[in-house]
C-alpha cells in the first residue's frame, strides 16, 4: 500500500487542466484497487474549498478575453489574404472555451468525491507547534520571505504518517508542484529541500513534483495501461466543421424540397407566373414567380455539380429522418431552437 499526500496546488492544477483528466482517473482507479490511499489533512480540504470556484470561473474566461483582443488586432492589422483563415481558427478555439469551464467543474466534483471517501486528518496541536518552530528556525518552507504555515503543516502531517508503524510494508509519497518551498534549490528540484529530507528515503518515503511521475513509480505497467485507456478522448468538433456540416445538410434538404416542387410544376399542380398576385389563396398550390423559379433551377444545377448523384438521390423515410435530425441538432448546438429546418 502506498499512502500519498498530494499538496493542494496539485489538486487545483488538476482541476483547471482538462488534459490531466486521465491522470486523475488513473489515481481514482489506483485508490479503488486498494493500491493507493490518500493522506488528507484538513488544511487541504479547506484550501481547495476556498479556491475551487475561482478555478471553474477562470477556466476559459481569461483565454476568451485574450482571443477577443487578438482577433481585433488581426482584423485591423493582419494580412488581408491570410487574416480570415487565422480568425476562423481563433473562432474554433473560442467555440470550445465553454467546454473548458464544464470540464473544470466535472474535475472539481471528481476530486471532491475522492475527498469524501477519505478519512480527514485533523491538525493536532503537536503539528501546529512543530510548524511554528519551523518558522522560528527559518527552515523550509520558511526559508523564503513568506508565510509558509500551511505548507509547514503539510510536511509535519506527512512526517507523522511516515513515523507510523502500523504496517511495515507501507510506503509513503509526498507530491507537490511547489518546488520553491519543498524542493532542493541548488541540486535538483526533484529532490526534497535539505530541511525536510530527513522524512524521505530510497526505500520507504518518496518525493515527487508531479502526480503522473508518482503513479508511474507506484505502478509502472498498470499506469501505462491506465493512461492508454483514459487518454482516449473524442475531441469536440471544430466550429468550422459544424458550420460546414450544417451547410451541406441544409443544401440537401433544400434540394429534396426543390425536387418535390419541380414535380408539382411539371404535373401542373403549381403554376409559373410572370408576377405573383396577393393575397395567396392556397399555399399548397401557391404559384411561383418566373424569375424566382429560374434562380432555383440554376441553384439546383450548382448543387448537382457539387455533389454526386448518389448523395442526392431520394432517401427512404429513415434516411430522410436522419438527415433532418442531424440538421436540427447541429443548428441547436449553435443557438437555434429545436426543429429549425428552414432552408
Amino acid at each position: 500500500m502506498y499512502k500519498i499526500l498530494i499538496d493542494t496546488c496539485v489538486w487545483l492544477d488538476l482541476a483547471k487542466d482538462y488534459q490531466q483528466q486521465a491522470t486523475l482517473d488513473a489515481l481514482e482507479e489506483s485508490i479503488q484497487q486498494g493500491k493507493v490511499e490518500l493522506i488528507l489533512p484538513r488544511t487541504i480540504i479547506d484550501e481547495f474549498e476556498r479556491n475551487k470556484d475561482r478555478i471553474v470561473e477562470q477556466s476559459g474566461r481569461s483565454l476568451s478575453s485574450t482571443l477577443k483582443r487578438v482577433k481585433k488586432v488581426i482584423d485591423k492589422f493582419g494580412d488581408p489574404e491570410q487574416k480570415m483563415d487565422v480568425i476562423t481558427q481563433l473562432n474554433d478555439v473560442d467555440h470550445r472555451l465553454p467546454m473548458l469551464g464544464e470540464a473544470a467543474a466535472d474535475m472539481v466534483n471528481q476530486i471532491e468525491r475522492l475527498f469524501s471517501s477519505t478519512p480527514i486528518i485533523e491538525i493536532s496541536d503537536a503539528v501546529k507547534i512543530r510548524s511554528a518552530q519551523r518558522a522560528i528556525d527559518k527552515r523550509a518552507p520558511f526559508h523564503r520571505q513568506r508565510n509558509g504555515i500551511g505548507d509547514a503543516i503539510l510536511i509535519e502531517v506527512y512526517a507523522d504518517a511516515v513515523r507510523e508503524k502500523e504496517v511495515v510494508e507501507n510506503r509513503y509519497v509526498f507530491i507537490s508542484h511547489n518546488t520553491h518551498d519543498f524542493s532542493h534549490q541548488e541540486k535538483n528540484n526533484k529532490l526534497p529541500h535539505p530541511d525536510i529530507e530527513e522524512y524521505f528515503s530510497s526505500t520507504k518515503s518518496f518525493y515527487f513534483i508531479t502526480l503522473g511521475e508518482a503513479l508511474k513509480y507506484i505502478q509502472p505497467e498498470e499506469f501505462d495501461d491506465l493512461m492508454i485507456e483514459y487518454n482516449w478522448l473524442e475531441e469536440p468538433r471544430r466550429l468550422t466543421e459544424i458550420i460546414e456540416a450544417i451547410e451541406e445538410l441544409g443544401t440537401k434538404v433544400w434540394y429534396n424540397r426543390h425536387q418535390v416542387l419541380r414535380e408539382k410544376v411539371e404535373e401542373g399542380i403549381i403554376q409559373i407566373v410572370e408576377e405573383e398576385n396577393f393575397p395567396i389563396k392556397s399555399h399548397s398550390t401557391r404559384p411561383i414567380q418566373r424569375d424566382i423559379w429560374e434562380g432555383a433551377l440554376r441553384a439546383a444545377e450548382k448543387v448537382e455539380e457539387k455533389y454526386d448523384s448518389e448523395e442526392l438521390i431520394p432517401w427512404d423515410e429513415f434516411e430522410w429522418g436522419m438527415i433532418n435530425g442531424k440538421l436540427t441538432a447541429l443548428r441547436w448546438v449553435l443557438g437555434d431552437e429545436w426543429d429549425m429546418l428552414d432552408t
